[in-house]
C-alpha cells in the first residue's frame, strides 16, 4: 500500500481505546494488591487530603497491598483541582522512592493528579509543557480506583491540571494516560454526601451527552453514551435522595464509566469549554460548573443536532412518539433541566460566587478551548457571553 493510501485509510477510520482491564463489582477493591503484583513491588498511592481516610477506602487499598507483600508510599496531598505544584511534588517523590506503579484512589482530582505524576515520571520537561502536546512516552502505569461516580477518569486518556499562576485549567491528553487497570467498587461511593453525588452525577451526564453530539462521535462511543444517559438519568435522583441505595450507587458507577469511555474516544464539547474558566477563576467545582451550564448549552446546540437530541430524550424516558423532531428534541433539554432541579444544586452563577464582569474574559477563554471545535454548533464570543448571562441569576 502506498503512503497516500495509508494516509487516507488512517483518516477515515475510528479508534476506540480503553484500559487493558476493567474490574467492576462489590468489594473488588480487595483485588488491588493482586492486580498490582505484575507491575513491581514499590507502589505510590496517590489520594486526596482526607476523604479516602475518613471513609476507610484508603485502609482497604493498603490492606490489599500488604496482603500481596507489596511496599507502598502514600502521597495524600492532592487538593480539589490538582495544581502543577502537586504534580511536581508527587513526581519527585515517585522518582526518589523508585516507584514501579501508581495506585490512584479518590475522585477525579486524585485520578487526574496521578495521571500528571505518571507523565512526569516518563517524559522530560515540566507538566506545563504538555498543555499543547500529548506525552509521547509512557510513565508509571496506573491502577485507578474511583470513589465518586462522575468523572470517568479511571478509563479516559485525559487529565485536567490547574496552572495556578496563569489561572488556567490545562486539558492534557494522550493514550499513554489511560490507566492499565480500572477497579470500580460501588461500596466506595456510599459515603459521598448528596451535593457531591449530585454534582458528580451531572458531570457524568454532561460527558455522555457531549460525547454523543460531538463532531468526533463514532458508533461505539454513541452506544456507550446513550447507555450512560439512560442509566444516569434513571438513577441520579434516587441516589441523591438516598445515598445508601446500593443498586442506584452501582448503576451510577457503571453509567459514569460508560460516559468516560464515550468522551475519552469522542471528546467533550462546549459545556466543558465554558466550565473550565469557572473553575480556574472562581474555584467552582468541575461537576457543578458542568451542571450549571448543561441545560443552557443544550438549548443553544439543539437546532444544530436536533435528531440526536431526539435520541437523548428517548434514552431519558421521554415519550417522543407522534412528535415532530423539534418537539421531541426540545424534550431532551426539558428533561435535563428537570433532573438538574431534582438534584438540589445551585442554579445560577451568582450563587456560586461568579462575578459578572468576568463574563467577557471567560468567554474568550472558552472560545480558545479545543473542546469548542468539537461542538455541533459553532459559537462566537458574544453568544458565549449571552449563555453565561442567561444563567447568572
Amino acid at each position: 500500500m502506498n503512503k497516500k493510501a495509508m494516509e487516507v485509510n488512517s483518516m477515515s477510520c475510528s479508534i476506540f481505546q480503553s484500559p487493558e482491564k476493567i474490574i467492576y463489582g462489590e468489594d473488588t477493591v480487595a483485588l488491588t494488591g493482586k492486580e498490582a503484583v505484575p507491575f513491581g513491588n514499590k507502589i505510590l498511592v496517590v489520594t486526596g487530603k482526607g476523604s479516602s481516610k475518613k471513609t476507610g477506602a484508603l485502609d482497604k487499598v493498603l490492606k490489599s497491598l500488604k496482603e500481596s507483600s507489596l511496599e507502598y508510599i502514600v502521597f495524600d496531598k492532592v487538593e480539589s483541582d490538582p495544581s502543577v505544584n502537586t504534580v511536581r511534588e508527587g513526581a519527585k517523590l515517585a522518582k526518589q522512592e523508585g516507584a514501579k506503579l501508581i495506585v490512584a484512589l479518590g475522585g477525579g482530582s486524585a485520578l487526574d493528579a496521578a495521571k500528571g505524576i505518571s507523565i512526569m515520571t516518563g517524559n522530560e520537561g515540566d507538566i506545563v509543557d504538555y498543555e499543547k502536546k500529548a506525552p509521547e512516552k509512557e510513565g508509571l502505569p496506573i491502577i485507578a480506583i474511583p470513589t465518586t461516580a462522575g468523572t470517568g477518569s479511571e478509563v479516559t486518556k485525559y487529565t485536567i491540571i490547574t496552572d495556578t499562576e496563569r489561572k488556567i485549567k490545562m486539558l492534557i491528553g494522550g493514550p499513554t494516560l489511560i490507566p492499565k487497570v480500572a477497579i470500580l467498587d460501588h461500596n466506595l461511593t456510599v459515603m459521598m454526601p448528596p451535593e457531591v453525588t449530585a454534582a458528580t452525577g451531572m458531570d457524568a451526564l454532561t460527558h455522555a451527552i457531549e460525547a454523543f453530539i460531538s463532531k468526533k462521535s463514532q458508533p461505539t462511543t454513541e452506544m456507550y453514551a446513550l447507555s450512560a444517559i439512560k442509566i444516569i438519568s434513571s438513577n441520579l435522583a434516587k441516589v441523591v435522595l438516598d445515598g445508601e441505595n446500593l443498586e442506584a450507587r452501582k448503576n451510577m458507577l457503571l453509567g459514569q464509566m460508560y460516559a468516560g469511555l464515550a468522551f475519552s474516544n469522542a471528546s467533550v464539547a462546549l459545556v466543558h469549554s465554558m466550565s473550565r474558566p469557572l473553575g480556574a477563576y472562581f474555584k467552582v467545582p468541575h461537576g457543578l460548573a458542568n451542571a450549571l451550564l448543561l441545560p443552557a448549552v443544550m438549548e443553544f446546540n439543539r437546532p444544530a443536532c436536533a435528531e440526536k437530541f431526539v435520541s437523548v430524550a428517548e434514552a431519558m424516558g421521554e415519550k417522543i412518539k407522534h412528535k415532530s423532531i423539534r418537539e421531541a428534541s426540545s424534550l431532551a433539554v426539558e428533561a435535563v433541566n428537570k433532573l438538574f432541579s431534582e438534584t438540589g444544586l445551585p442554579k445560577t452563577l451568582k450563587e456560586v460566587g461568579v462575578e459578572k464582569d468576568a463574563m467577557q474574559k471567560m468567554a474568550e477563554d472558552a472560545m480558545a478551548s479545543g473542546s469548542t471545535a468539537n461542538n455541533p454548533r459553532k459559537p462566537n464570543i458574544k453568544e458565549l457571553v449571552e449563555i453565561y448571562n442567561k444563567i447568572y441569576e
